[in-house]
């Protein structure tokens, strides 16, 4: 492994955030010469983040942690449009009302992560501040005559929805000229000289390097994150419930929060491969620790993934909330509800792993029949170890089997629990 002089791309690295980056000996030498000022864009497109955007707001921290400045760049503007980045068909457009709602519900989060206050405090600003008095003749003339379309059709966003023939407006063509064109600006006006994001943002990145070499004769860097994978090869963040959402205020919309227990749930139920990848994103835990806990074999692992949730629950909701939901989690799960006076199934084990959720929830006596289950399903009643079940379909996973038992619930009041035998 590269040796690097400075803390900033050592713990980057080191913990597995590289992808690519335009030019690693550069950014090592400036962020070991002096204090580094770099961003990450968040467009407004729902009243919060979920956990695919944890990966950014942690590169945030350890910049900050390494002396540097972070900018958190509120998407004001370009939501306007819509980043067509990764997707095969346009977002749908937003009205003001709600990107500034959407806008009110995401500043939440960052505050948790990173320090506001202080010599390098971050900055929180907002693309609709430059982006909104931009008149669009002076625009093209500035910005638009450094691009050429040749250029722009090489990306990969573009030229993905050129080969399968699919429309890109050209609303959408503007986005990049407009995020590159956010970096100029954060380069005026904070002498930001890092954009960090995803690897799908790599084409966005470099065009907003160029264009600030080109505009301001600045010496700029772009750093991307893999895209990051469950073992299984799922989305990091996507469950059968949909997003893991950050927030935990429904005031913002009750299909976009989660409780800090469902929360500490998500990263309990984390696959076994995934353990110490995880540790080393998503925690401040020691490398030297996580190490051990990569060690860990059989049921040892189950060790490793409750510090696992109780460190990202802490960091997100506080250190009371990670111990109250690791404390429900042992009532329910490894005393087998005997706390609550929970019924409980014994089931052979073979039997358990695969079987259907309409099976389970008439065997528990949670329902009369498959209809009634359905019915259930149908209105949003029925949960998997407090996770919401969306399909009738749906069959009991070895990751749903928490110390033995699977916990299944209709509504608020009414759970039971299968127990593998």
């Amino acid at each position: 492994m590269t040796k690097y002089q400075s803390e900033l791309m050592t713990t980057l690295v080191e913990r597995g955030f590289l992808y690519q980056c335009t030019d690693e000996k550069g950014l090592d030498k400036a962020a070991a010469d002096g204090v580094v000022t770099g961003y990450i864009g968040f467009d407004c497109t729902a009243p919060s983040l979920h956990v695919g955007s944890l990966v950014q707001i942690m590169m945030l921290r350890h910049l900050q942690r390494a002396g540097g400045r972070p900018i958190v760049l509120l998407g004001g503007g370009t939501t306007k449009i819509g980043d067509p980045s990764d997707k095969d068909k346009s977002r749908p457009i937003l009205t003001n009302d709600l990107i500034e709602k959407n806008k009110n519900g995401i500043k939440q989060v960052f505050a948790k992560f990173i320090d506001f206050d202080g010599p390098n405090g971050a900055i929180l600003a907002d693309n609709s501040d430059w982006l909104d008095a931009l008149g669009y003749i002076e625009f093209l003339r500035d910005v638009g005559k450094l691009f050429t379309v040749n250029r722009m059709i090489a990306m990969d966003t573009v030229k993905r929805r050129l080969e399968n023939e699919l429309p890109m407006t050209f609303l959408e063509f503007n986005y990049p000229l407009l995020q590159s064109y956010d970096f100029v600006e954060l380069n005026r006006r904070y002498g930001c000289t890092l954009q960090l994001g995803g690897s799908d943002q790599w084409g966005n990145i470099t065009t907003g390097v160029d264009l600030s070499r080109r505009m301001e004769n600045a010496d700029c860097f772009g750093f991307t994150t893999p895209l990051i994978t469950t073992a299984s090869g799922g989305k990091m963040g996507k469950t059968a419930d949909g997003a893991v959402w950050l927030n935990s205020d429904p005031s913002f919309g009750e299909n976009y929060f989660r409780s800090p227990y469902e929360y500490w749930q998500f990263w309990r139920n984390t696959d076994d491969a995934d353990v110490g990848r995880f540790m080393k994103l998503f925690t401040d835990l020691p490398l030297d620790e996580i190490v051990n806990y990569e060690a860990m074999e059989g049921a040892d692992i189950n060790t490793a993934k409750v510090r696992l949730a109780n460190e990202a629950t802490a960091m997100l909701h506080g250190e009371a909330a990670a111990k109250a939901a690791e404390a429900t989690a042992l009532e329910t799960f490894e005393k087998g509800g005997t706390a609550e006076g929970l019924p409980t199934m014994d089931v052979v084990s073979d039997e358990l792993t695969g079987m259907g959720i309409l099976a389970a929830t008439v065997l528990l006596g949670l329902a009369s029949s498959n209809g009634e289950a359905r019915r259930h399903i149908k209105g949003g009643a029925l949960k998997i170890n407090d996770v919401k079940v969306t399909t009738h379909e749906q069959v009991i996973e070895a990751v749903d089997i928490i110390e033995g038992v699977v916990k299944i619930s209709v509504g608020k009041k009414k759970h039971a629990l299968l127990k593998a035998v």
